[in-house]
């Protein structure tokens, strides 16, 4: 289980994160926030991406620290931008990059990535240019890279703010079937639906720790109270 003990951490002086004690051991997780709240930043700490300034986060007692490789074996991620995490020229490559040096023979990784390109609709696609594909099947692109290297928790950091209702609701549908635990960054709260529990951040502390009504209701009335009135505006 990923837990942050005391996680603190700054960018040229400014808080992004404040003293963040959490155990994540839910299947679905949310974590909603607008916009400079810090959640990107908590989200990068937990397979080591961000090492916190102070503060501890740990998957099985392991240290980010000191277990790096380790913890990011174990805790994949999906960035918001498919095409920053597109690495290989054809669509079987960029799937296939992440098996290289982890052990498996020539033959179990060709089937590894024939399995997963069918399990996410990008069979047709294996010789592809991945560049070509679109914003949809990139996005699909960049999780089944992910998956294919079978990692125990994912972490997806707004994997649908690029893409249009229709690729959104494969997305989402895609999520909610994995057997891996899902850690999601949204600002599209109607996939919390049915969310295990939902975390709320606000000026780099969690706010609110709930379930998904509860935490969205929160966040709306916090996004309205913080909203600048029509005098603010104008001036």
């Amino acid at each position: 289980m990923l837990r942050l003990e005391n996680v603190t951490h700054a960018y040229d002086g400014r808080l992004v994160l404040r003293d963040i004690s959490l155990e994540l051991g839910e299947h679905r997780i949310g974590l909603i926030g607008a916009n400079g709240s810090g959640k990107s930043t908590l989200a990068r700490t937990l397979n080591g991406l961000i090492v916190p300034d102070s503060g501890r986060v740990l998957l099985d007692g392991l240290d980010t620290r000191t277990h790096a490789r380790e913890i990011r074996r174990r805790v994949g991620f999906v960035f918001s931008d498919a095409a920053a995490q597109i690495v290989m020229p054809t669509v079987a490559e960029d799937v296939e990059v992440g098996l290289r040096g982890r052990g498996p023979t020539r033959e179990e990784i060709d089937e590894r990535v024939r399995c997963v390109l069918e399990r996410h609709g990008l069979a047709g696609h294996r010789d592809h240019p991945a560049h070509l594909l679109s914003g949809g099947q990139k996005q699909m692109l960049a999780l089944a890279s992910v998956l294919v290297t079978e990692p125990e928790i994912l972490v997806c950091d707004e994997p649908t703010t690029l893409l249009d209702l229709r690729n959104i609701k494969v997305i989402e549908q895609t999520l909610r079937g994995l057997a891996q635990q899902v850690i999601l960054l949204t600002h599209h709260l109607d996939t919390l639906a049915g969310f295990d529990r939902v975390l709320v951040m606000d000026a780099g502390s969690i706010v609110f720790d709930g379930a998904p009504d509860a935490a969205v209701a929160y966040y709306t009335e916090l996004m309205a109270l913080s909203a600048p009135t029509e005098g603010e505006h104008q001036s």
